[in-house]
């Protein structure tokens, strides 16, 4: 890190999320503090972006990161999201709330002067979302945060959440829910509405997504 994006030591907090483009499951906002020594040790578990994992491994690697990082979860389920996203009716704003809580959390367990966070929009909406221990601390956001391994380690934790709740909401409606927003996410929610109706949707899915209306077409009675 360069000394700008730095504190005296070296120590800071990663922030990231996971869910924000799939239409079923949670959102997840994972937040990981990493001093020198745990940074040596997620060096050479090879911790890298969730994106460039599998999801075998980030299931893997997600308790290692777990014992010797500092941590905080935060999972919004598709229900509270869905009202949530009502209110709010902005998903950065959302996004912001969430990052909030996640760094308020974990600054209850550590001390530190600097997060990190990919940008996702004007980094106004996380500090005005901050509380008091919150507003205490630098903020940096910036493209391609994941290349930083706090944040890394942060995406991991966060994607891990959201695979492990994402199979227990499939178990559920006895549906597989696919990731992401293709075909087969609509072909899903179809079978969804099918079998459980309109509000099982709710309990499952992001609704302000282009895919709830598509399943939604002509559907008058679900």
């Amino acid at each position: 890190m360069t000394t700008e994006d730095s504190v005296r030591d070296g120590s800071r907090i990663g922030i990231d999320e996971s869910g924000k483009g799939d239409y079923f499951g949670p959102l997840v906002i994972a937040a990981v503090c990493v001093t020198p020594e745990s940074e040596r040790d997620l060096a050479l578990m090879q911790v890298r972006d969730s994106k460039r994992i599998s999801d075998g491994r980030i299931l893997e690697l997600a308790p290692d990161i777990r014992q010797v990082c500092k941590h905080s979860v935060v999972a919004i389920g598709p229900r509270r999201y869905n009202e949530l996203y009502e209110k709010i009716r902005n998903l950065n704003r959302l996004l912001a709330w969430g990052h909030a809580r996640a760094l308020e959390n974990i600054l209850e367990q550590v001390e530190c002067g600097l997060a990190i966070s990919d940008q996702f929009g004007d980094e106004r909406f996380i500090l005005n979302a901050l509380l008091e221990k919150g507003k205490r601390i630098r903020l940096l956001q910036r493209p391609k945060a994941e290349a930083d391994l706090a944040v890394a380690a942060a995406s991991i934790l966060a994607r891990a959440e959201f695979l492990t709740r994402l199979k227990r909401l499939s178990d559920e409606v006895g549906t597989t829910l696919p990731k992401g927003a293709s075909g087969a996410v609509e072909l899903a929610a179809r079978m969804v509405l099918k079998k459980h109706g309109r509000e099982a949707l709710r309990s499952v899915a992001k609704l302000h997504f282009k895919t709830t209306k598509a399943v939604l077409a002509g559907v008058s009675d679900a």
